[in-house]
């Protein structure tokens, strides 16, 4: 019928049909077919029955597919999974009687060597509410994917911390089951693109990796990963941090080009300025804590040069991949997760007071040990931060007293 599939994505097919562009998509037997008149859908279900044989369809702006309600208002498309999320609260087989105000609490990615792991049923049921809720998380719930991602991580042995930690996000969804998932753009041409990195922040001290784009309404194209080797400075989790995220943004520009949107503008924010020196200037500003990097992560400076992206400063406090990066709290939280799930433009993080948002940032470990049932068996933990010149001898030795 003349249509050119997208190399860089073989389910979507284009056609120019009556000056407007057709597009088809598919996943297995189902089909996506949009254009700016009706009349021409028609004719290609038409000719597809043909050969094919009767299809169900369906028009207009609501659409079900896969457990996801998508619907399509004002140049923006909204994406809900209540059902799916009732369905997994249900599956867990404690009782979700409680709400959260966010899906963890900031020792989501602790371990403690003294948990009792999980006898097999429980496991079991760790596992599968925990896959049930990472297919929630990639299309429709992005504000839970830091800590479900990191609960992935845990399905091989869960521990009952585990348990908790994945009870708390069911508390969160009961407590949020209504919000859903907007995404829309101002100009398809003009791309914007966060990455971020917490440093050393998982048991094994590897660094985490969040990453996210935007072209105005809610983000795309997230990221939050677990690092695959060590780092020896923030600097360089930086610089890992945007050689795993790079090629998300090189493959939405070559995806874009093919439906026939040639960027004009492509801008990678970043709040490490150390870091940005490095991506721009490659070796030239390896200092002596960063000469060991492998060569590999210098492959940015040149495909951001060919890219045509521009790296741009960003204040943490604005940094909207830190929301894949760490399980943030209070209003730095519900700020970030407006954004990300759409309900307020991008621009809108100009407007919050940066002060203010470091704050909620940063807090005392101690108000954050695992919740149960019992204030007995949380465990506890050693507040870093009023250690003062003390050394750790000292502060066990305190607390052993």
């Amino acid at each position: 019928m003349g249509f050119k599939l997208n190399p860089y994505d073989l389910c979507v097919a284009n056609c120019d049909i009556d000056g407007k562009q057709c597009t088809i998509c598919w996943y297995v037997d189902d089909n996506k077919i949009s254009h700016m008149r009706l009349e021409v859908v028609k004719d290609i279900i038409g000719k597809i029955e043909a050969k094919f044989g009767k299809m169900t369809n369906k028009f207009g702006e609501e659409h079900e597919f896969l457990g996801m309600k998508i619907t399509y208002k004002d140049g923006k498309v909204e994406i809900s999974m209540k059902k799916h999320i009732q369905k997994a609260i249900d599956m867990f087989m404690d009782d979700i009687n409680r709400e959260a105000t966010s899906p963890a609490k900031a020792y989501l990615f602790d371990v403690r060597e003294a948990a009792k792991d999980l006898n097999e049923e429980r496991a079991d049921n760790f596992h599968s509410v925990t896959a049930s809720l990472l297919y929630v998380s990639r299309r429709c719930r992005l504000d839970i994917q830091t800590a479900i991602g990191y609960l992935c991580t845990r399905v091989g042995c869960p521990d009952e911390d585990d348990w908790v930690k994945l009870k708390r996000v069911l508390q969160y969804l009961k407590g949020s089951i209504d919000l859903t998932r907007i995404i829309g753009g101002d100009n398809i041409r003009r791309m914007q693109a966060w990455v971020d990195v917490s440093y050393g922040i998982h048991d094994d001290c590897k660094s985490h990796t969040g990453g996210c784009i935007s072209f105005g309404w809610g983000v795309i194209s997230t990221m939050c990963k677990k690092q695959g080797l060590n780092v020896k400075s923030s600097t360089e989790g930086e610089v890992v941090g945007v050689s795993d995220f790079l090629p998300n943004m090189i493959w939405v520009r070559m995806f874009l080009e093919q439906q026939g949107f040639e960027l004009e503008k492509n801008t990678l924010y970043q709040d490490n300025q150390s870091a940005m020196k490095i991506l721009l200037n490659g070796k030239k500003s390896a200092g002596k804590r960063s000469k060991h990097i492998d060569n590999r992560f210098y492959f940015i400076k040149d495909r951001l040069l060919s890219e045509g992206i521009d790296v741009v400063y960003c204040p943490t406090a604005k940094m909207l991949a830190d929301f894949f990066t760490k399980p943030l709290q209070g209003s730095l939280f519900r700020k970030f997760r407006d954004v990300v799930l759409g309900y307020k433009h991008i621009d809108s993080l100009l407007e919050d007071d940066e002060e203010e948002s470091v704050k909620e940032r940063v807090g005392s470990r101690t108000d954050d040990s695992p919740e149960s049932d019992s204030d007995e068996s949380k465990p506890s933990y050693i507040n870093r931060e009023s250690m003062g010149n003390q050394s750790w001898a000292d502060v066990v030795r305190k607390m052993n007293d």
